[in-house]
């Protein structure tokens, strides 16, 4: 059973930064791909990215692109996101969730294992 714990959520302004962080622990991290998703108020929750087993391969949505970062440090079972050029629309819980496979994937179908959340809010 993989047990993820998000960090890193807060208040911020318009154009700042915020890192996220999710922690992993009970699983094997180092061999599932993992991915950071977000729901905002009514609405339903969206894919933001994804990384692979390795690192090697990321994916984004086109409204974060060139905003956001994914990693991972498979030594801490640690994923990270980096959030830049904050928007009001980005306000929102980001949810950090666990694949059963190694591939990076927008699936939210392909995700078993998710944390409770970390909620971000934008002020304009």
């Amino acid at each position: 059973q993989v047990q993820l714990v998000e960090s890193g959520g807060g208040l911020v302004q318009s154009g700042g930064s915020l890192r996220l962080s999710c922690a992993a622990s009970g699983g094997t991290f180092s061999s599932s791909a993992m991915g950071w998703f977000r729901q905002a108020p009514g609405k339903e929750r969206e894919f933001v990215a994804a990384i692979s087993w390795s690192g090697a391969i990321t994916y984004y949505s086109d409204s974060v692109k060139g905003r956001f970062t994914i990693s991972r440090d498979n030594a801490k079972n640690t994923v990270y996101l980096q959030v830049n050029s904050l928007k009001p629309d980005d306000t929102a819980v980001y949810y950090c969730a666990a694949s059963a496979v190694a591939r990076a994937t927008r699936d939210q179908e392909d995700y078993n294992f998710w944390g409770q959340g970390t909620q971000v809010t934008v002020s304009s």
